[in-house]
């Protein structure tokens, strides 16, 4: 038990077992009807301290699975304690334990400790409800008792020094006493609202929306060579996501989304958003489909019927960029591009060896719900992928990211999770292309108020099939952020990206990527509430195609989140 709960079960016990004494000693005639009165508040009382009993023991086991728990209900039902009268009928107790004294007391001066059948006291097991209950109960009988006796023949000169110890300690905690009093009934009155207003005893609901106005500012549009357009874009996207548990440690997610944003664009896929490919035309779809339920406790698997990516299963290791209402504004400064290839069906497994040392395991189909050819779960687009992750502490972490990815020629044009070149996201210009993705991230909490995070990824692609079958290209990309949490006031974020979006800087029997791009993003999340936040922000890109003009994008988000 942590402290405060501890303070809060004496005085509870000392407000109990005082009104129990003073009311049949100093008021014979009107015990009865007072110790119903104070015996109802205390119910409330004991209620309460279950529960928060309850949680602490819970919290302190790190899982257990429900045929254990089954079998640890059913032998304390079966298990009943026997009263004992002197503490040497224990036979697990000895003089040398530290609480000798303590049960030697409650045992022969008050009678109210039981034991087991097998004439033990259990006492390094941890307490549960029905052993509380138990000798709580056998207490309160046998205080009661000794009242009744002391008041008919003045005899236990002992009791009744502990009953005026008893009315000096009372006095003392008054202000505690009432205290608790006050706040027990309000955790009462505040149980019964959320009872009666839950939304679901297995279901959680939870939303994010995201209101963003954006524009890309330059000096010509690739595409048409034209002047770029540059009118400022309103749009919003908003997910509600139903989570449902059957046992305590699955999880059913369905998520639904709607919106209308578009992304940054001006030619370039680089300057798409963190909520890119959220334009439904307003109508509302799944967005996403999964069921994840643990095996033993170290194993966990993913089954997913819509859109299955590889961030499901493994951390991306992004905690101040990666949320689309707090994080960044950019796609590309959001996290790694190899988490977003792929967005269909799959498969995936996560296992812990040790609480530092994780591997996670996946496989996804972008079109597997078609039977078309080059479709299908297997013969169309995929992505198999792993990542193995080290956690030495809670504030550093590094991964080691592998995919492999296969795009028919009508599903090319994502090679690079469409945050690169043109040439990155299609280096074979329509050829059906197999990648393998190397890819290194980390975080590291540095202090309280700087985290550094970022990855490097190199991308080799094949074409398959087709006129350039066998040709290769080269594919890199890396991003480093710095990240100042609660900057100016807490809960708020600041940070500064930089890095390489990806390109092709070599490609065999093709174009390639001759200039560099360069990739600076700033932004700073004002966290007005608990569910409110407001980000403005920029991010430039230089040089985002051969021989194109810097790109800046600016976006002004508010994001709201319950």
């Amino acid at each position: 038990m942590n402290q405060s709960f501890e303070k809060s079960l004496k005085l509870g016990l000392f407000s109990l077992v005082n009104t129990l004494l003073i009311a049949n000693i100093s008021r014979p005639e009107l015990a009865v009807a007072e110790n119903q009165a104070n015996l109802s508040t205390i119910d409330r009382s004991h209620t309460e301290i279950l529960v928060a009993e309850e949680s602490v023991v819970e919290s302190n086991i790190p899982s257990l699975n429900p045929t254990a728990l089954d079998r640890e209900v059913g032998t304390q039902e079966s298990d009943p304690m026997n009263q004992v009268t002197g503490v040497s009928q224990l036979r697990d107790v000895s003089p040398e334990d530290w609480a000798y004294q303590a049960l030697q007391s409650l045992v022969e001066r008050y009678g109210c400790i039981e034991g087991y059948p097998d004439r033990t006291f259990r006492g390094n097991r941890a307490l549960t409800r029905y052993e509380f209950a138990a000798g709580l109960n056998a207490c309160l009988q046998q205080i009661e008792s000794l009242i009744a006796a002391t008041n008919t023949d003045n005899k236990n000169p002992s009791l009744l020094g502990d009953i005026e110890t008893l009315r000096r300690l009372t006095e003392e905690f008054q202000t505690e006493l009432t205290t608790l009093r006050n706040r027990v009934d309000q955790l009462e009155r505040r149980v019964t609202m959320l009872e009666s207003t839950q939304f679901s005893t297995t279901t959680k609901y939870s939303a994010e929306i995201v209101f963003a106005a954006a524009g890309v500012f330059g000096e010509e549009n690739a595409a048409t060579g034209d002047d770029l357009d540059e009118q400022v874009a309103f749009g919003y996207r908003v997910r509600q996501s139903f989570l449902t548990s059957f046992t305590g440690r699955d999880r059913l997610r369905i998520r639904l989304q709607s919106g209308n944003l578009f992304d940054a664009r001006g030619g370039s896929n680089i300057t798409n958003l963190n909520t890119f490919g959220s334009n439904s035309s307003n109508d509302v779809r799944l967005n996403k489909l999964e069921y994840r339920f643990p095996i033993g406790n170290s194993t966990m698997v993913w089954l997913t019927a819509h859109n299955m990516n590889l961030d499901d299963v493994a951390d991306p290791l992004a905690p101040f960029t990666n949320s689309a209402v707090t994080g960044a504004n950019s796609g590309f400064g959001a996290y790694a591009p190899i988490y977003y290839t792929s967005f269909g069906a799959g498969a995936g497994i996560s296992h812990d060896f040790t609480k530092q040392l994780n591997l996670a395991l996946y496989y996804s189909a972008g079109n597997s719900g078609s039977p078309n050819e080059d479709s299908g779960f297997f013969n169309g687009q995929y992505v198999a992928g792993s990542q193995l992750t080290y956690k030495p502490s809670n504030d550093t972490a590094i991964g080691l990211v592998y995919t492999h990815n296969y795009f028919p020629g009508k599903d090319t044009g994502f090679v690079s999770g469409g945050v690169g070149s043109a040439l990155a996201d299609d280096p074979f210009q329509g050829n059906a292309t197999s990648t393998d993705n190397f890819g290194i991230v980390g975080t590291w909490r540095i202090t309280r108020s700087l985290n550094l995070e970022g990855w490097g990824i190199y991308t080799r692609a094949t074409a398959r099939g087709g006129t350039r079958d066998g040709d290769t290209a080269d594919i890199l990309n890396w991003k480093l952020s710095l990240a100042f949490p609660d900057l100016f006031k807490e809960g708020n974020l600041g940070v500064l990206t930089v890095g390489n979006p990806p390109q092709a800087y070599r490609v065999e029997g093709g174009l390639e990527d001759d200039e560099t791009a360069w990739f600076v993003e700033a932004f700073y999340t004002y966290q007005v509430n608990d569910y409110v936040s407001i980000t403005p922000g920029v991010f430039l890109i230089t040089n985002p195609e051969d021989n194109r003009e810097p790109l800046l994008v600016g976006i002004l988000r508010l994001g709201f989140s319950f």
